[in-house]
């Protein structure tokens, strides 16, 4: 009679996203789950699904950098409200941002802080959709996280302000915030 191993599921209270290494690394935080994701809204999905399937999280923290459209926003910041920036089917007379034959422009999970406007492009300059800071992930993180009914926090370092000299100043900028991330992190412990 033969045996059947079933593999077990590591299910997880809290699990966090990032989408490089550059931005936080294992050995940071080597108590908590962390999985990288990739950069932009595909790699977002696909690997957010399969982190989901992984650790059965009951939360979903996504760590990253930022862009900036206000000056006065610096260090690390908590998006509360999330856009898709590059949706722009206007011409068919949606909003932009609105995905066509979707009702919400935004995702909200009730919480305090700045607007995140995510978008596969790099921002080198103000979109037509204006929010507080802009990314390459957020959105799409917590789209899945609204479907499959997984709380989701999001915390981003502003590494630039997402104009002419956002590429150098987020070369230089990646890493500087994984610091207070982790003492962000540490503070939400039970």
């Amino acid at each position: 009679m033969g045996l059947i191993w079933k593999k077990r599921k590591l299910e997880v209270r809290m699990l966090i996203l990032v989408a490089i290494e550059d931005e936080l690394k294992r050995s940071d935080l080597p108590n908590y789950e962390i999985e990288y994701i990739g950069i932009g809204k595909v790699n977002a999905v696909f690997n957010t699904l399969n982190a989901i399937e992984k650790h059965s999280p009951h939360q979903i923290i996504n760590f990253g950098t930022a862009g900036s459209l206000d000056t006065k926003i610096k260090g690390l910041v908590e998006a509360s409200r999330f856009f898709q920036r590059d949706m722009d089917a206007s011409p068919l007379g949606f909003e932009v941002g609105q995905t066509p034959f979707e009702q919400d422009i935004e995702i909200t999970f009730g919480r305090e802080g700045v607007t995140c406007g995510t978008g596969d492009k790099f921002v080198t300059s103000t979109p037509k959709l204006k929010t507080d800071i802009v990314d390459m992930e957020a959105f799409a993180i917590a789209k899945v996280c609204k479907l499959k009914n997984i709380d989701f926090r999001c915390f981003k370092y502003i590494s630039d302000n997402a104009n002419n000299e956002a590429k150098d100043d987020w070369v230089d900028n990646v890493s500087l915030g994984a610091e207070l991330f982790i003492e962000k992190i540490n503070s939400l412990k039970d």
